[in-house]
């Protein structure tokens, strides 16, 4: 065999040798996409994704679209070849594994945390968009989860009320944290609450609850970054009373970046007129119960799915704009909130039509 086609031979067979180890050699890279976006003032699987009860509602048009991202679950091992598409493709993102599933998470608990998260998020919508409507809503301090092996186990429970710490009185989640922190590890903490049992009969009753506990746990030591302190292996959280009943109905879908959309669906549909003048607005954002806008993951995939569908304008969190506004699909016109009610004001000059004044959002 000549020596030129022996090592044109060679090479060839090299190439071969490298393409297949590219297909079947596993790296530590996920990938993220554009995932569905979905119309919270209509119908997803035949059912509408807002159902308010108790309360006269308005009729809406237009889109309030909340966005989602798709990514590859935690067991699924992405080859060479895919990886680079995926960095040469323009529409998704190739990012390391731990990035979406850090410390070894397997993707039934990335599941059940953004389930958490989505619920969570649903519930301050709720609180975000009555308060801005002026309505009142009942809220308390609870246990939000117990840690499983911690001294709280068996002795606190999810859904306890928690009324006070060492006899004084919490008034948001972050007060129990705070009272905890107060001792030594290896002292008692009281904890005075009322059960979640009695709390929900008294809930279903509508009437104050009668029963009370005191419940004293010996605190265990938790190092962060190096510093120990005091622990009981629980985390507080918010739980409300809603004086009519709203319904947000949304399968498959997690994580709290649907807090914003979610928000201002509620609104509409309890304010006459419409919100969008008939556009088709979408967005992203997480919301707290004072309507506070958060920064979510994912931006560039969001704006590319939202675009696609059809949408004008997009609702950005302020700490995502810069990032945002790098690649902004042609024909999205990106908006900076920061609040509900900067998004109700750039809804209302949407509708109007004069955008002039718009905040739109930069790259930096």
């Amino acid at each position: 065999m000549p020596r030129r086609t022996a090592t044109m031979l060679a090479s060839t067979l090299m190439l071969i040798a490298l393409l297949c180890a590219g297909v079947f050699l596993p790296v530590p890279y996920s990938e993220m996409s554009p995932g569905p976006t979905v119309n919270t003032l209509g119908e997803h699987d035949g059912e509408p994704v807002l159902r308010i009860s108790g309360h006269k509602t308005y009729p809406t048009d237009g889109h309030l679209n909340m966005t989602t991202v798709r990514v590859t679950g935690a067991d699924y091992r992405m080859n060479l070849v895919e990886a680079v598409y995926g960095w040469l493709a323009h529409d998704n993102k190739v990012v390391p594994h731990e990035t979406l599933y850090p410390d070894g998470k397997t993707e039934e608990q990335s599941t059940q945390e953004n389930a958490e998260e989505f619920s969570q998020s649903q519930e301050s919508a709720k609180v975000a968009a009555l308060k801005e409507l002026g309505v009142p809503v009942k809220s308390w301090v609870i246990v939000s989860t117990v840690v499983k092996g911690s001294p709280s186990e068996g002795r606190l429970h999810a859904g306890d009320v928690i009324k006070a710490v060492d006899g004084k009185a919490v008034k948001a989640p972050a007060d129990v944290a705070e009272r905890v922190t107060e001792h030594k590890p290896g002292e008692d903490v009281v904890f005075t609450i009322v059960p979640a049992k009695e709390q929900a009969a008294a809930e279903k009753e509508n009437r104050p609850a009668a029963k009370t506990e005191k419940v004293t746990i010996t605190t265990t030591t938790s190092e962060d970054g190096g510093e120990k302190r005091a622990v009981v292996g629980i985390s507080a959280g918010t739980d409300h009373t809603f004086p009519f009943s709203v319904d947000i109905k949304l399968a498959d879908v997690g994580g709290p970046s649907a807090g914003l959309m979610f928000a201002l669906g509620i609104y509409d549909k309890l304010t006459p007129g419409s919100l969008t003048g008939g556009r088709f607005v979408a967005g992203t954002g997480t919301i707290d119960d004072d309507g506070k806008v958060g920064p979510i993951g994912g931006i560039q995939m969001k704006t590319v799915g939202a675009r696609g569908k059809g949408a004008e304008y997009f609702l950005t969190p302020a700490g995502n704009c810069a990032s945002a506004a790098k690649d902004t699909p042609e024909g999205l016109t990106l908006v900076k909130v920061g609040t509900i009610g900067d998004a109700l004001d750039a809804l209302k000059d949407i509708r109007s039509g004069d955008v002039s004044d718009l905040p739109t959002c930069r790259a930096s």
